[in-house]
């Protein structure tokens, strides 16, 4: 029986390495190479500092690859595209972060917040069709419709990485990558 499964990522021998000074430079990934199949949860496992969030940020375009080959669904994510293509496959991979202080912005609304991917590529048609999806992606993550117009200041970290969570779904994407997504959470919404 033929492998059925659509690849959705191929990593090739990715390496992120950042100068330190004029002759030295840290190896923050060096060299890895994965798969990851439609459907599939992928665990990139390792101690502390040893290049996890690095990775995903590369993967995602975030920081530039050192060397290496990130191919979402047949496409290299680190190539010159069109800003309507770069906006599609922004679309199409999200991240969760983890640090749930530092990746929302303070002067926005959480309603803001998480339409932000929903205004940007016009996944709303109407106000209230908007309105109705952050209401519905606040419930989702266990918080409420009140929610929608607080500011992130007025929340715990747990809820903040919540509003994260949020945010990345918005956009229905068909990657996330989640940089230790439930570690602000309480045990009893992990």
């Amino acid at each position: 029986m033929a492998n059925t499964k659509e690849k959705l990522l191929e990593i090739k021998d990715l390496r992120r390495h950042f100068k330190v000074d004029r002759k030295n430079e840290l190896k923050a990934v060096n060299g890895i190479t994965f798969d990851i199949f439609k459907g599939e949860t992928f665990g990139l496992v390792g101690e502390s500092g040893c290049g996890k969030s690095t990775a995903g940020r590369t993967i995602m375009g975030l920081y530039q690859a050192s060397g290496g080959e990130v191919v979402f669904k047949g496409a290299s994510v680190h190539a010159k595209r069109s800003k309507k293509e770069q906006r599609d496959i922004h679309r199409r991979m999200q991240m969760i972060f983890q640090d749930p202080y530092a990746s929302l912005n303070p002067r926005m609304t959480v309603k803001d917040i998480i339409a932000e991917g929903i205004d940007i590529h016009g996944l709303a048609k109407t106000k209230k069709e908007r309105e109705d999806r952050v209401i519905e992606l606040l419930e989702t993550v266990g918080l409420n419709a009140d929610h929608r117009n607080r500011y992130p200041h007025e929340f715990s970290g747990g809820q903040r990485q919540r509003i994260g969570i949020a945010r990345a779904l918005a956009v229905d994407p068909d990657f996330i990558v989640a940089d230790e997504p439930i570690s602000a959470l309480d045990v009893s919404i992990q």
